[in-house]
């Protein structure tokens, strides 16, 4: 990317408005980088959480096109099998694998993991999309605020339980896929429970911000192998989670929004072609982005640590952060 496009790009990203919407994507085709190869997963396996609709089952359907085994995780086992049949009837060739668990439940992770681990030699790629919005706070089988367990704790679980699996693919990429809403919140690492003032916007956003701390802290344990680690946002994409939490927000921006899969696209890109990260491990539109913006500064690494340590307690996994003290 020359100057002068990279001057365009980051000022898309920075009107937020132009970035986030279709107008952002379609101008950014004309220089991201290069599509996947046809058949670039061909004989690769990839996991999908959150795979029965909008984002999820979009990406799961680009995944099927590049040839990948998917692994359809949903925890509505009705939901499961309708888009597995839609993505089916849209790619003849596609194996789709399908699976039930609820993210937001730790007992049923740690089951799912086992399982599949014991019927898959390796996975190539683990897209982290499971998502919800309550409107009114609400826990998880194991007590946990609800957006916290399935934007976080799950997810961390799950990476933990199929590291073994990752690192058998000789070559494996981990995605979490994580909200431009992420920059409205710093990193809050003194009320993981948000038993205080709960809101649920302010519920997501706060996690959606953990999810991009979380995977930069795995990019940087994984750092000596061959798995990658990086968080994204999908611009503002038209879903049917966006319709039913965010109703006023659809209405306004409606003809602007991404299609799904426009927005799955990062995390299908990123998955397929593995490229090169730094620090942050942050990405829209195919191109790394700041972690903060304007008046934010860097997260400090006392909280961020606070943070780790706590998601390690919490869903009882090593507390093998590098760089942290104890």
């Amino acid at each position: 990317m020359n100057l002068a496009t990279s001057l365009v790009d980051a000022a898309l990203d920075r009107s937020v408005v132009f970035g986030y919407t279709k107008i952002g994507s379609q101008l950014r085709r004309r220089w991201w980088a290069d599509d996947p190869g046809r058949q670039a997963l061909a004989g690769k396996r990839v996991v999908v959480t959150g795979a029965t609709s909008g984002l999820g089952e979009a990406m799961a359907q680009s995944f099927a096109e590049l040839g990948a085994t998917v692994h359809l995780v949903g925890r509505n086992a009705e939901k499961v099998r309708r888009s597995a049949a839609t993505i089916r009837s849209s790619v003849p060739s596609a194996v789709i694998v399908e699976e039930l668990c609820d993210v937001s439940d730790l007992e049923a992770v740690r089951a799912w993991t086992a399982d599949l681990a014991a019927r898959a030699p390796a996975v190539h790629g683990l897209v982290h999309n499971a998502g919800l919005i309550p409107s009114e706070r609400a826990e998880s089988a194991q007590g946990h605020e609800v957006q916290l367990a399935t934007h976080v704790l799950g997810p961390h679980l799950m990476t933990e339980g199929l590291l073994p699996l990752l690192m058998a693919a000789g070559g494996a990429s981990v995605v979490w896929m994580s909200s431009g809403g992420m920059y409205t919140s710093p990193l809050i690492d003194d009320d993981l429970e948000y038993r205080t003032g709960y809101s649920g916007i302010r519920a997501y956003a706060r996690t959606k911000r953990m999810q991009v701390v979380l995977a930069d802290a795995w990019a940087r344990r994984l750092a000596g192998s061959d798995v990658r680690v990086e968080s994204m946002h999908p611009g503002w994409a038209e879903t049917p989670g966006v319709a039913e939490s965010l109703p006023l927000f659809r209405a306004i921006t409606r003809p602007l929004l991404r299609d799904a899969v426009d927005g799955a696209d990062t995390a299908v890109w990123l998955v397929a072609t593995r490229p090169q990260s730094t620090p942050g491990h942050f990405w829209h539109d195919r191109i790394q982005r700041p972690t903060t913006v304007g008046w934010q500064r860097g997260e400090d690494p006392t909280k961020v640590g606070n943070f780790l340590r706590q998601v390690s307690q919490l869903t009882d996994t090593p507390e093998d952060w590098p760089g942290l003290g104890r």
